[in-house]
Formats: C-alpha cells, sequence, structure tokens
C-alpha cells in the first residue's frame, strides 16, 4: 500500500513538473501560434520612398462585381438569388455574341453573406488593397480620371466580367492600359501586375500577345510579346498556369465561396453547375500541357481527350449533357429562375464544341515558347501544403450502363483486383497545391507528377511558398511582404 502511494505521489511530482515544462517553454518566441511579418515596421521607411512602378490589380475568378446594367441591383456577389437575373449567360456557339446586362463594377473588397450579418463579411481582396496602400505607400489610381501623378506611386483595379472569355478579358486589359497611358502622357510607361488565380492567365496572354486574337485553327501559337510595351513584370498568386482540376470539377457540380456556411444556410448563393457550363473562362480553367489526369478503377492512368466533346457526352460531363437539363432547355425553363436559357439542342451541342476548342486554343497560347528571352519576367507566390485535386477517377457504374466520375476521394470497391481505401485514392488523386492550384501548375511544370521534368514553361524570376489556401494567398502577410520588397524598390523611369 506504501508502495502504491508513493508511485502516485511520484506520478503526480512528475506530472506537475511536465507542465511547468511545457508551460515555461511554451513561454519562449518560438512556441505558439503561427508569426506574421510586421509590416509597418518592415515597410515604415519603403512607403514612403516616391517614384514606385506603377501597379495593376486583377483579381481572379469570381473576384469582381457584377452588377445589373439596368436595374443597378447587384448579382454577384450576393447572398440571395436574384429575381431578374441569374449568373448564367446565352448559350451559343457564337461566344462573343452570348452577353446579358450583368456588367463589372468594381473588385469584390468585402462580401457581405446576409444582410443582418449573421453570418460575418468574408475579405477577398480587402487586406491585399490595404497592403499596398499601408505598406507599400500606394494610393489608388482612376483609370478615366488619373492623377497628374498616376503614372507613379499608384495602383489601378482591373474589374472585368470573370465570366467571359479570357482573350476578350485581355484584350480589354490591353485596352484601357492603352487610354491610361494616353491619359498620363506616357506612351513609354509599362505597369508591373499584381494577379490573382485567373487573373495571372489574362495578364499572361495580354503580355505575349498584346490584344491579338487567337490564331486560327491549325496555326501554331507564336508569341510576340506585344504587351510587354504595357507590362513590366507580373506577380502571380496562386495562378493555374497549366490548369486546374478544380475548374472540371466546378463544371460537373458547381461552385460555392462559402460551401461550408451553405450547408448550415443552404439560401447563399452559388455558382450552380447550370450556371458554369455556360462561363466560357471555367473552360479555359482546365488542366492542360500534360496536368490532365485521369484513373480507372485501378487507380492506373487512362487516356482521356479533355477537349473532345463527345468524351464529355459519353461520360456525361457537366449540365449539357444531362438529361434532365437537356430536356429543361428545350422547353425553355433550364434554370427554373429567370431569366430562364432556352435554345435548340443543336446549339447547346454546338456550343460546347466552339468552348473546348476554344479553350484547347487559348491554353496552346499560354504555353507557346519563343526562342529568345522573355521581355516580362514572372514571378509567382503560392501554396504547397494541401492535398489539392490534380486527377480524376473513373468508374463504370454498377449496372454496367453508365459511368461516374470522382472529384472526390472515396474508397473504391469496385476494382477487378482489390478494393482501395480512402488514404490510397487520395494518394492517387491529389498533390501538394493551395487547394485548387497544384504546385506543378503555378510553376507551370510540364508533364505528370512524379515523372521526369525539363523545365517550366514560364519565365519565372522568383517564387515563393508559404502554406496557405488558394482564396487567401493574396492575404498572407510572409507572401505579401516577398511580394512588397520586389514591388517598392523597382523605380519607374
Amino acid at each position: 500500500m506504501k508502495k502504491g502511494k508513493a508511485a502516485r505521489r511520484n506520478f503526480r511530482s512528475t506530472s506537475v513538473l511536465l507542465l511547468f515544462l511545457i508551460f515555461t517553454f511554451c513561454l519562449l518566441p518560438s512556441c505558439g501560434a503561427r508569426r506574421t511579418p510586421d509590416l509597418q515596421r518592415i515597410f515604415r521607411e519603403a512607403r514612403g520612398r516616391e517614384g514606385k512602378r506603377p501597379l495593376i490589380v486583377i483579381p481572379g475568378i469570381l473576384g469582381s462585381q457584377l452588377v445589373n446594367s439596368r436595374t443597378g441591383e447587384v448579382v454577384w456577389p450576393s447572398a440571395l438569388r436574384s429575381t431578374d437575373d441569374g449568373l448564367s449567360l446565352p448559350v451559343t456557339p457564337d461566344l462573343r455574341a452570348n452577353r446579358d446586362d450583368l456588367i463589372p463594377t468594381k473588385i469584390v473588397k468585402t462580401a457581405r453573406l446576409v444582410k443582418y450579418r449573421i453570418v460575418p463579411e468574408v475579405y477577398v481582396y480587402q487586406e491585399l488593397i490595404e497592403a499596398l496602400q499601408s505598406y507599400g505607400g500606394y494610393r489608388e489610381g482612376l483609370w478615366d480620371a488619373p492623377a497628374p501623378d498616376g503614372d507613379r506611386d499608384a495602383f489601378y483595379v482591373f474589374a472585368y466580367d470573370w465570366r467571359r472569355d479570357n482573350v476578350e478579358n485581355a484584350q480589354l486589359l490591353v485596352a484601357r492600359i492603352e487610354e491610361l497611358k494616353r491619359k498620363l502622357n506616357r506612351p513609354d510607361l509599362r505597369f508591373n501586375i499584381v494577379a490573382h488565380s485567373m487573373g495571372g492567365l489574362i495578364a499572361r496572354y495580354a503580355a505575349m500577345y498584346g490584344d491579338a486574337e487567337l490564331p486560327s485553327a491549325g496555326t501554331s501559337a507564336r508569341p510576340t510579346w506585344a504587351g510587354a510595351k504595357f507590362i513590366h513584370h507580373i506577380f502571380m498568386f496562386g495562378t493555374p498556369n497549366n490548369g486546374s482540376m478544380e475548374a472540371f470539377a466546378t463544371l460537373l457540380g458547381g461552385y460555392s465561396i462559402t460551401e461550408g456556411l451553405r450547408r448550415r444556410l443552404p439560401l447563399l448563393n452559388k455558382l450552380s453547375r447550370e450556371d458554369a457550363v455556360t462561363i466560357p473562362a471555367l473552360f479555359q480553367l482546365l488542366p492542360y500541357n500534360g496536368a490532365e489526369r485521369f484513373l480507372d478503377e485501378n487507380l492506373q492512368p487512362l487516356r482521356v481527350d479533355l477537349y473532345d466533346a463527345s468524351v464529355w457526352r459519353r461520360y456525361s460531363w457537366s449540365a449539357a449533357n444531362d438529361t434532365d437539363f437537356r430536356r429543361r432547355f428545350a422547353e425553355g425553363r433550364a434554370r427554373g429562375d429567370n431569366p430562364p436559357q432556352r435554345g435548340s439542342l443543336e446549339n447547346l451541342d454546338a456550343y460546347i464544341v466552339e468552348v473546348l476548342r476554344r479553350a484547347k486554343g487559348f491554353h496552346e497560347a499560354v504555353a507557346g515558347e519563343t526562342a529568345y528571352e522573355s521581355p516580362v519576367k514572372m514571378f509567382v507566390f503560392g501554396g504547397d501544403c494541401e492535398e489539392t485535386l490534380s486527377a480524376a477517377v473513373i468508374l463504370k457504374s454498377k449496372d454496367g450502363r453508365g459511368w461516374t466520375t470522382l472529384t472526390e476521394a472515396r474508397r473504391i470497391r469496385l476494382s477487378k483486383d482489390r478494393p482501395f481505401s480512402r488514404r490510397e485514392v487520395i494518394d492517387a488523386m491529389y498533390e501538394p497545391g493551395d487547394g485548387r492550384v497544384t504546385r506543378r501548375s503555378l510553376l507551370g511544370l510540364r508533364g505528370e507528377a512524379n515523372k521526369h521534368v525539363s523545365s517550366s514553361t514560364l519565365p519565372i524570376a522568383y517564387s515563393h511558398f508559404a502554406c496557405e489556401l488558394h482564396g487567401d494567398l493574396q492575404r498572407n502577410r510572409t507572401l505579401q511582404d516577398n511580394a512588397l520588397t520586389l514591388l517598392v524598390n523597382e523605380m519607374v523611369k
């Protein structure tokens, strides 16, 4: 009995000592929450430096506010579906003609999800803008009425209709820069671009081709770097330079910026799968350059032409190949809310053929290489700590009459060899990234993972990674620190 009491006393004493040591250790700076750089202090001198090269900020997909030009109603971002507008574009093979009344107005700095603030605001680009102003010493300039000194220490936000074709938006960007240079009376001025996600692809095309259209079918794209007279450097946060398998998943199932909250608040607005199929930009985010990976029930590579419309029909990919959607489309009630989609099924099928052809042409253009050194350098910032979708699994249905395409990992029991655990499926389907864009895609690396890679397709001058999610990369203080260090030390001539 005495030995038992002594043992318990020794155990308590040892436990108290361990707790004391842990507590003492956690008083040290290295213990506790992740530390972030003090940007206010770091850039105390730099933010007062005058003559910095001006910037253009380009948000990613979903990052510009869309407003009805007739009614003034904000349609995106919005907590609820509009009674007059949807996010779907008209559907015809003439992509440029597929327009509605929505126009872009400004960058989405914050998004109030519900009217009475039951849920807090989602800070989208507010912290990036504040970092440029508070730490970088930049001020926001106006495109239509730039200040006389708007050729330095200023940033301009390029809001655009993120649903539309990326080439079209790149051409719009070039036209706006050209007009801004004219107003500033600076024909020689070149801007640095800070872009998030898809915004980086728009900037890349503008730099590589200026306002040129895609080459005609059968013609190889050869970058001319015509946009180099407008663009100096491109700073990309989470840009899917080789596309994203998450874009494919969105085309199959839709997307919500509040996915976690939407389960508790189902009225929150989202980009439905019926919206998604009408948006050319989403198809231009599909993976390419060896990044398009599909696996069979044994997790072995499956050869799939992602840009063949007949493949999409075979596997019933997207709403356009859903029997119920096709019936409602032909009847003029494809979305169930106003305004409904309507048209012939021949038009719908021709649209899919054209939008895939256009996406492939865009990919080939931005992947094009030149024989000489690029006049526009690129700086990439991303995340590589999250499991990020890089392959889809295609399974034959149990009855053998159809197919199921997995874009989320789960246990597979249909294999002819043996069942695969969810962990094995995750290892096969995912790669390191930011949750939406893989590290390899951001760096523009050729070929598939775990195979020999010769080089990147991009003229990357600098890269930096952090443990951050795709939607928060532009808000990450460490990434802001690295980007601002490069930006504020570059003076315009």
